[in-house]
């Protein structure tokens, strides 16, 4: 390409010059303005098309439609065809059957004759057995009605209510040394003295001491004194008071889920040995 051609070829000539522009890229580049224009002009025509609908459509929502309608006419209603829903049955009112003969039975009885005392036969036909004696018609062997339960009154007295003020002699847990036997025993061997029925002059053997005392709500102890004392050994008494008095509180009783005032009795037994 001389001097002159250049000056006026186009820019995409120069470039592929000497080049093969059977290839593809020198077409596109050649014919790109072509289909650009192409391609915005079919954009321009498709929004106008687009634009021009819808403005139709905006100007058909303003013509008014005729919608033919159809009056009905309802007939009037003919109240006497009208069924009638029917009353239910009433049922009938209770009717006390009548009255049946009726004989207790008497189981059969010797008398001091040795004869066997019966019901006459003639007593029994035509009546049935009951618990009393009722005049009335003949039985004829149809059966018979039930006959009405009624419930009887409960005549159980009713409970009277504890007196929660006064010491109980009876609960359902009686009130008793904190931790139980075992706590009751130890305490008893490290602050009794065991030697009191020998001291007394007590001949060998088991001396029982009966103690009675209350106890309060609160566990203490009050109204200490011996109720049963050995004659051999009248200073086990005084020895047994002394010890529940000293000890601790007891864990109170138990009724009706209450702590109660108690009137407890515990038994403490002395022992002397044969040297």
């Amino acid at each position: 390409m001389n001097s002159n051609e250049i000056l006026t070829a186009d820019i995409i000539d120069i470039i592929f010059e000497g080049k093969n522009k059977a290839y593809g890229a020198y077409d596109l580049r050649k014919t790109y303005n072509k289909r650009l224009s192409i391609a915005v002009g079919s954009m321009f025509a498709l929004c106008l098309l687009f634009s021009f609908s819808q403005l139709i459509a905006k100007n058909n929502d303003h013509v008014a439609m005729s919608i033919p309608t159809t009056v009905i006419t309802l007939a009037d209603l003919d109240e006497t065809k009208i069924e009638k829903p029917k009353p239910l049955p009433v049922p009938p009112p209770h009717v006390q059957p009548p009255a049946v003969n009726t004989k207790i039975y008497t189981a059969p009885l010797l008398t001091n004759n040795d004869v066997v005392d019966v019901p006459l036969v003639e007593e029994l036909n035509n009546s049935i057995f009951g618990m009393e004696n009722i005049d009335g018609a003949d039985y004829d062997g149809s059966p018979l009605p039930p006959v009405e339960k009624s419930i009887a009154p409960d005549l159980t007295p009713a409970k009277p209510d504890e007196d929660y003020t006064k010491p109980f002699t009876k609960v359902e847990h009686e009130a008793k040394f904190p931790g139980g036997l075992e706590a009751w025993k130890k305490y008893l061997e490290r602050n009794l003295n065991a030697n009191i029925a020998a001291d007394n002059g007590a001949p060998a053997g088991l001396y029982t001491v009966t103690v009675q005392f209350v106890v309060d709500k609160s566990g203490v102890i009050s109204e200490v004194k011996s109720v049963q004392v050995p004659k051999a050994c009248p200073g086990c008494g005084h020895e047994a008071v002394r010890v529940i008095m000293k000890g601790p509180k007891w864990e109170p009783a138990i009724q009706n889920g209450n702590k109660v005032i108690y009137q407890a009795f515990q038994n403490i037994t002395f022992q002397v040995v044969e040297n």
